[in-house]
């Protein structure tokens, strides 16, 4: 997984009835876009990702 600041991050539920979550990346720790990434969610809460199988990066629109 490849990412920059500014792309959108979704984070799947993993249970039947949990809610997607959306974040922006503001921070790429790893080399040539690799994770970790500091995210924003859209609750205004910060962390830090290790993205797993229930993740997706969307870049962002241009």
């Amino acid at each position: 997984m490849q990412a920059t600041v500014g792309d959108e991050i979704h984070v799947h539920g993993r249970t039947v009835g949990s809610a997607e979550q959306r974040g922006e990346i503001l921070e790429v720790r790893g080399e040539h876009g690799a994770p970790p990434y500091l995210v924003r969610f859209a609750d205004g809460h910060e962390g830090l990702v290790f993205p797993g199988p229930d993740c997706e990066v969307q870049a962002r629109a241009e």
